[in-house]
């Protein structure tokens, strides 16, 4: 919770990285009137002292790119958004003791994964440590995404006009050629063979957040778990594949069906599964939907996609503009809940903690001078 803003002013804030998500997401918060960018910070020495709009892209925004935690604490910012791939402790803890909120699109959604899979050598859990720099600067600290993240809040919204619930499925399944991150996926084992047995150890450790996903519906359905399980099947790529920013020879892990249980009594109660497809030439292969689904078993029972299009007349001749679409719905779910975070208690809060209006969307503001005419 900032506490040192005007309620009539934007929210100052102060973005951290550039990479996939993050340079779409300075393009899109000049959309946000309710949002004003002072500052990002980058991790590349090269990217430092040029203009946020240079660096991704588009014309000058006049906010000059910094690379030191001095400089994001001297700007006074209300929020930090985060769109590094794995959190950074080393900015978020002096950045919650100065009293600034943070929302984080990295591998954060409830925080029980961190602790479990990615120890510290102090022994301490990055949720312990982040709650106790929460408490001493009095901040709010908030990760999402679109998955996990966005597609659990429709799952859980699905729910509301069912009784006697039984089983509950979120589903994503995606064609991820269009993420364009080497490093991304070669730490989750694309690229090697799927015989390799480290592959398996390196798919669940880097996609482990989504037994956060699992957790946060369970939260909830007020349901606790035993425990969640993960299960996986691989797909073998069929052939040599050349995506021309990742290359993929025959026999290696070209896709995946991930699964994340949760169970009671030996039941699978709440599922998160992930069907993710690098190239359809791999055996087995899935028959990818390109959306996000809903199942719930109850009364009555619950069948729903949520399906995302570029808008009209978008030009996706490029590669690296349709791709552009997964980042904005990575990234705006962020962008969209920082008023929320903002107002919300200080301590580490999750979606179950927020209002409805902290998912709510922002119309263009071409209407919204219209209304206030």
């Amino acid at each position: 919770m900032s506490t040192h803003r005007s309620e009539d002013l934007p929210i100052r804030v102060f973005q951290v990285a550039t990479g996939n998500v993050g340079s779409e997401m300075i393009q899109r918060i000049r959309h946000q009137p309710d949002l004003e960018l002072v500052g990002l910070h980058c991790y590349s020495p090269d990217k430092v002292g040029r203009d946020a709009g240079e660096i991704v892209g588009i014309d000058p925004v006049g906010v000059v790119a910094t690379g030191t935690v001095e400089e994001i604490l001297s700007t006074r910012p209300d929020v930090v958004t985060f769109h590094g791939v794995f959190p950074d402790l080393d900015v978020y803890l002096p950045v919650l003791e100065a009293g600034i909120d943070i929302v984080t699109t990295a591998d954060w959604i409830t925080g029980h994964h961190r602790n479990s899979n990615h120890p510290r050598p102090s022994g301490r859990t990055e949720q312990e440590l982040i709650a106790e720099a929460c408490e001493k600067g009095g901040a709010t600290f908030y990760g999402t995404g679109m998955n996990p993240g966005l597609a659990q809040i429709l799952t859980i919204a699905h729910s509301a006009d069912v009784t006697q619930i039984t089983h509950v499925l979120c589903k994503e399944s995606v064609d991820v050629s269009c993420h364009h991150s080497v490093d991304t996926w070669n730490e989750v084992g694309f690229g090697l063979a799927v015989d390799d047995p480290a592959v398996p150890a390196m798919l669940e450790k880097y996609t482990r957040v989504f037994e956060d996903a699992v957790r946060l519906m369970a939260d909830c359905f007020d349901l606790p778990l035993d425990e969640v399980r993960f299960e996986y099947e691989l797909g073998a790529c069929t052939e040599d594949v050349d995506l021309g920013w990742y290359q993929l020879s025959e026999g290696t892990l070209g896709g995946c069906y991930l699964k994340y249980i949760g169970v009671v009594a030996g039941e699978p109660r709440i599922e998160m599964h992930l069907e993710w497809q690098m190239t359809p030439l791999t055996s087995p292969r899935w028959d990818i939907e390109a959306c996000y689904i809903t199942q719930i078993a109850g009364d009555p029972c619950i069948y729903s996609k949520h399906m995302i299009f570029p808008k009209p007349g978008q030009d996706l001749s490029r590669a690296e503009d349709f791709a552009a679409i997964g980042m904005t719905v990575t990234g705006m779910p962020a962008l969209n809940s920082i008023r929320a975070v903002v107002a919300a208690p200080p301590g580490i809060v999750t979606s179950a903690d927020l209002p409805l209006r902290g998912f709510a969307g922002r119309f263009d503001p071409a209407v919204v001078a219209q209304a206030k005419r």
